[in-house]
């Protein structure tokens, strides 16, 4: 095995000092339909001809739970595993973003190519959805002979079948544990909640993702569903801000009325005390939103940073003063600072024809009926985000790693600055909970509009995170339960803090 090894480890030096291409090249465009042929026609619709005609002569397959095999015993054990029982078909879903292809050159020509990617593996049972069974990496050697693309060499790799729960906290929970997905299948009917999508955050890695039920009636909710996931875009807008902080190009402390003044808010005396740091700390002293009070004005409710008041008004501001200074939306900044460089491709701050509205998980009501949805065309700094848990779990991720700031403005983020109540604090975007079991503390955001409730949150300690998302108005019965079941004493500590007062 060992000079094969070599051929690869050579190829993959020569390959990356060309370096990779353009996701809208020829290159990377052939070798995703190759890459699709393979896996999409061979792998999950078992069309052997197919499979057949694009694998090389020579191909070797080296699998790090399997061993190597050639392509004969490559076809053998793939009939026999793959293929043999329709009732229980292994099915390959390639994650979005991850796909790279570096080409592979002599004398100025290509003759070959190198694709890596990341895939998920689900198993498919006649009646019930889809159930993820384990993720790895692969890194295929793609070689042209006589101008069709043929694979050459395929390794599958760092297969990771994380464990689910803590089991210390069986003994203590109410309900069934969500070990079987059928518990959760048979709970989310039972309380009319047509989905719910999962990811878990495990090692500062996004481990698992999970989802069931439907994105509306007749449509089977995907791991790369879209939710609408209200106020959990604060925290998006919130590590927006503050890298433009780190960058030097916005100041926590200036009035925000340097650059925008609301037209209710021309005469206020507290106007000049209204900045950035405020807003975020949730101590802007503006009304959560205007349409609210029976004035259905803007008006400064106490002095801006004396106590806590959960404000989307503030967060608006917020956004109307930074487009004014850039002269560019939030989103078009957010794309820039976050969502490109993370690898958020599904995440928008409004609806465009870059939304799928084809994976949109429609809101319900507590019946489970789908409600009317808007459509909203501009940006929102505090509400509206459209995203999928694996866009949000990468946004998590991020915060896991220091939020891409210096490290004294993460300690600015991720402190408590502002008293929600006794153990739940606010610090620069997201509620802050200290002093949990472990010597663990939790940054949390919950989001929640008509029909859909969600929540996320990391413990940056152990370095473990969880996303739900449910287009719902029941969502939160069960919530709190699948937190206390991830996180054990600790995430039980997190919901009855989030229930006391």
């Amino acid at each position: 095995m060992r000079p094969i090894f070599f051929l690869i480890t050579y190829l993959m030096i020569a390959a990356f000092g060309f370096g990779q291409v353009p996701e809208n090249s020829e290159l990377f465009r052939q070798l995703k339909i190759a890459d699709s042929l393979v896996f999409e026609e061979g792998f999950n619709h078992c069309n052997l001809e197919i499979l057949k005609e694009i694998m090389h002569p020579d191909l070797q397959f080296i699998h790090d739970q399997n061993g190597m095999q050639d392509r004969e015993a490559f076809f053998q054990g793939f009939e026999e595993s793959i293929c043999s029982n329709p009732d229980f078909k292994p099915i390959r879903k390639l994650v979005k973003g991850s796909l790279q292809v570096y080409p592979l050159k002599n004398e100025g020509k290509v003759y070959g190519a190198i694709q890596t990617g990341i895939h998920e593996f689900f198993i498919a049972e006649p009646g019930k959805e889809l159930r993820f069974t384990v993720n790895g990496k692969f890194i295929h050697i793609w070689i042209l002979d006589q101008d069709k693309w043929k694979l050459f060499r395929a390794i599958s790799y760092d297969h990771q079948q994380p464990k689910r729960y803590p089991d210390p906290f069986e003994d203590h929970f109410p309900f069934p544990l969500f070990h079987d997905d059928s518990t959760i299948e048979s709970l989310i009917k039972a309380l009319n909640i047509p989905s719910i999508s999962i990811g878990y955050i495990h090692n500062g890695k996004l481990q698992q993702i999970r989802a069931f039920g439907q994105q509306k009636p007749g449509v089977p909710i995907a791991y790369n569903s879209i939710y609408k996931v209200a106020s959990l875009t604060k925290p998006i807008t919130a590590l927006t801000v503050l890298k433009l902080v780190d960058q030097g190009e916005w100041d926590l402390d200036e009035p925000l009325a340097s650059y925008y003044v609301d037209p209710e808010l021309i005469n206020a005396p507290y106007l000049p005390k209204l900045t950035t740091r405020n807003v975020l700390s949730q101590q802007s002293g503006l009304p959560n939103w205007r349409y609210l009070r029976p004035d259905k004005k803007l008006v400064f409710e106490f002095e801006p940073g004396t106590k806590f008041q959960y404000s989307g008004e503030g967060f608006e501001y917020l956004r109307k003063a930074l487009e004014h200074k850039f002269s560019r939306s939030l989103d078009d900044i957010a794309r820039q600072e976050l969502f490109q460089p993370l690898g958020m491709h599904d995440t928008h701050f409004f609806w465009s024809d870059q939304v799928d509205e084809n994976r949109y998980a429609v809101e319900s009501d507590p019946d489970g009926h789908p409600l009317p949805f808007e459509k909203y065309d501009a940006p929102n700094a505090a509400a509206n985000l459209l995203t999928t848990v694996e866009d949000y779990a990468k946004f998590l991720v991020c915060i896991l790693d220091g939020g891409g700031l210096s490290p004294q403005l993460f300690a600015l983020f991720s402190s408590p600055i502002s008293t929600v109540k006794d153990g739940i604090n606010w610090g620069l975007g997201m509620q802050v909970f200290p002093n949990l079991p472990g010597d663990e503390y939790a940054l949390v955001h919950t989001g929640g509009d008509n029909g859909t409730k969600c929540i996320a949150m990391v413990l940056p300690r152990s370095r473990q995170g969880l996303v739900l998302f449910i287009n719902s108005e029941n969502g939160l019965k069960i919530w709190k339960k699948i937190i206390e079941e991830y996180f054990g004493e600790t995430g039980a500590e997190i919901v009855r803090r989030n229930l006391e007062g």
